[in-house]
């Protein structure tokens, strides 16, 4: 199944996409995509509901903006570098444990939204990653059982302001954190869609031109890892979402290095997860 969700900012409905490939509203189950939905086997509870209501569902106009396909992200994780290219075209070494840094939920957009070039930036960046979405509370998992927490999976535009995360000191979350740094979607595909999260083509093009190709199969900590390492320090959530890596092809990494523009168009897609699209504004206040 498709989770999707559609309508204006902070207003948006739910919706699935059916057989068709089309949205349709499922407003009617009475549930939005949030913490509380994943926590409680909303999923199959949605997919029975359909089961019975799918022809009753309205359909939504394509002209409807699509929103992030989930509510009340708990948290927004990031690893970093778990792509060994990426690790070497960043000038850092391949690393020996997940590299983990927070992104700001604030950042989350929808999946067509512009992408605000911040104030004072110079060196805002692009990454196609793939997103995963924890569906119950996990502590101390082993890697074996690692996949029975995910409900399902995303594309996500870790956009970066480098010069934020790498030259102003401290934590890499001020160069990740701006408002509309976190395209998300256009769908949420669930984990029974998925056969195998670690061997997924991901791909990003910048104004037609292709910059990232790659596959989650040259993860450098593959999924079952990253969620079994991450929940030996903290409870992951229903409804928390977890960002594993770019592959090579940013903007940082190029000789020489090439940033966003206004004007700037960005394309991307994790195999399976829908086409995103974003086009880089300048800030305006």
């Amino acid at each position: 199944m498709k989770l999707v969700r559609f309508g204006e900012m902070g207003h948006e409905k739910p919706g699935v996409i059916n057989k068709a490939g089309k949205r349709i509203d499922v407003s009617a189950f009475g549930e939005d995509y949030t913490p509380a939905f994943f926590g409680s086997e909303g999923i199959r509870r949605l997919k029975s509901w359909l089961e019975k209501n799918e022809e009753s569902c309205p359909p939504v106009d394509e002209s409807v903006r699509h929103g992030a396909p989930l509510n009340q992200c708990g948290k927004l994780l990031c690893i970093g570098l778990n792509y060994a290219a990426h690790a070497r075209e960043s000038g850092m070494d391949i690393p020996t444990s997940p590299v983990l840094f927070g992104k700001a939920t604030s950042a989350i957009c929808g999946p067509f939204d512009n992408v605000i070039i911040p104030k004072g930036s110079l060196k805002t960046d692009w990454e196609v990653e793939l997103a995963v979405v924890i569906g119950k509370r996990a502590n101390y998992v082993s890697e074996s059982s690692a996949l029975d927490y995910v409900a399902g999976y995303m594309t996500h535009n870790d956009v970066s302001e480098r010069a934020f995360q790498l030259e102003h000191g401290g934590q890499w979350i001020k160069g990740k954190s701006a408002d509309t740094f976190a395209p998300l979607g256009p769908w949420l595909v669930t984990s029974d869609e998925i056969a195998d999260p670690n061997n997924l083509r991901l791909w990003l093009t910048l104004n037609g031109e292709k910059l990232q190709d790659s596959t989650t199969a040259d993860f450098v900590f593959n999924i079952q890892y990253v969620i079994s390492y991450l929940s030996q320090y903290m409870s992951l959530m229903p409804g928390d979402v977890i960002s594993t890596g770019t592959p090579s092809g940013v903007g940082l990494g190029l000789k020489p290095p090439r940033f966003l523009k206004p004007g700037d168009v960005m394309e991307l897609e994790v195999e399976g997860m829908g086409v995103s699209q974003q086009t880089a504004v300048a800030y305006t206040g």
